[in-house]
């Protein structure tokens, strides 16, 4: 099994990172398909129509989210868990955006998928989600 650990700065502000990690409305526009989540721990959630799937297992709103994920017909869950935090410094404005660093760790990765998986985070989740955010 392995893990995948990446890193984004995202310019927004942190509620609105955290409604584009939890919010289904906000997920189906920048492109995870059909969604079902929330940020409530125990949470079944559902992103493109169901292929990805799992549990909400740690809820802290604007901080970590952490959840037990099944890709496919995997037989066990991997593990991911999203960590925000505001990056310091001063403001020109009140509604200026500072940037967010989203950590992602996603471990118990099945050792086959891992390159495609790791890809698949850039290419078709974090890396969408942060040029959502930025338009």
């Amino acid at each position: 099994m392995k893990t995948i650990k990446q890193e984004y700065k995202i310019c927004s502000k942190i509620d609105r990172v955290w409604e584009a990690l939890t919010n289904p409305k906000e997920i189906e526009a920048w492109g995870a398909g059909s969604a079902k989540m929330d940020d409530k721990v125990g949470t079944k959630f559902k992103l493109w129509g169901g292929d990805i799937h799992g549990t909400n297992t740690k809820v802290v709103k604007n901080k970590v989210l952490e959840q037990d994920w099944y890709g496919g017909d995997w037989p066990q869950p991997s593990k991911v868990t999203f960590t925000l935090s505001e990056e310091s410094g001063p403001l020109r404005s009140r509604s200026e955006a500072r940037k967010i660093k989203v950590v992602l760790v996603h471990e118990n990765v099945p050792d086959e998928e891992a390159g495609n998986i790791d890809e698949g985070w850039k290419d078709y989740y974090l890396g969408p989600l942060k040029d959502y955010l930025e338009k």
